[in-house]
């Protein structure tokens, strides 16, 4: 079984380590037959999973974040090579999820030795996502963080509770399935293939990433008690019993709203829209775990 491993250089908030060599370490104490590639450009990891899977690879592995993660499994969908994971960002959704290890030795290991499972994968307006999509508040965040000029946990917060002070709701219709629409304000507006946004923050904890069906959850508004009650739930994975959100499942949304708002894909910020056609295929995606 050969593996190829696409480096994201620019992940996480330690950039000391000298991570291609310490891969080649752990990969040749696994016994494995291996290559490591790095990414150049933002966009890079996708062409070159494509690439190594066209080569044959069996597993092609995504070190870096959530971000990185997301452009190695584009370059997977419709390929016979597996996802593989070495978590290397801020919040590292995706590989919670799946319980994979988070540390470097144990993630190489499970990725040199791994099992096989199909996941389902949703589209937002065409593009792929794996773990959460969202429109709303935590796109916002999404693109001020982005911008910011440090990473991880800490930044993020301080960057919400920022935003919060500022970020106003829009007026949606919302259509389920081609049938139950909704007249309502967005908030948030998250749909999860997988429970987590990253680091434990459960947006939807009930969520299961092999059933065909994407939980969305809905913030209408979100006043300071209620602000409260949702950042608790996040932090406990309580949010779907806290009736500060509502849930709904659902393969396919459409979604109109009446001023442009911003999306995300894991995490990372694409762009404003006023129209979002959201859609589910299941298990169109091979991961090694």
């Amino acid at each position: 079984m050969r593996i190829c491993f696409i480096l994201n250089p620019t992940s996480g908030t330690n950039r000391t380590q000298d991570v291609p060599a310490l891969l080649t370490r752990y990969a040749t104490a696994a016994g494995a037959t291996f290559e490591v590639r790095l990414t150049q450009h933002a966009g890079h990891a996708e062409a070159l999973a494509w690439q190594a899977a066209q080569q044959g690879f069996r597993v092609v592995v995504a070190v870096g974040g959530d971000g990185t993660v997301n452009e190695v499994a584009r370059g997977l969908l419709g390929t016979e090579a597996a996802l593989g994971i070495v978590p290397r960002g801020s919040g590292n959704g995706l590989a919670r999820h799946l319980r994979l290890p988070l540390d470097l030795p144990g993630a190489v290991a499970r990725a040199c030795a791994p099992t096989f499972q199909r996941i389902d994968v949703g589209r937002i307006n065409g593009r792929p996502f794996f773990c959460t999509a969202g429109l709303g508040f935590d796109a916002h965040v999404s693109k001020m963080f982005a911008q910011a000029g440090t990473r991880g946990l800490k930044t993020y917060v301080k960057i919400s509770l920022r935003e919060y002070r500022r970020y106003r709701p829009t007026p949606v219709q919302i259509t389920l399935n081609g049938e139950q629409l909704l007249d309502t304000h967005c908030y948030v507006l998250a749909f999860a293939n997988a429970a987590q946004y990253g680091n434990n923050a459960y947006i939807a904890p009930q969520a299961n990433i092999q059933d065909g069906l994407l939980d969305v959850c809905l913030i209408d508004q979100l006043p300071f008690t209620r602000a409260l009650r949702v950042g608790v739930g996040l932090a406990l994975g309580t949010l779907a019993t806290s009736g500060a959100a509502v849930y709904h499942t659902s393969r396919h949304i459409l979604v109109q709203s009446a001023a442009p708002l911003g999306f995300h894909v894991d995490g990372d910020y694409v762009t404003d829209a006023t129209r979002f056609e959201v859609e589910l295929t299941p298990l169109a995606l091979e991961v090694a775990n």
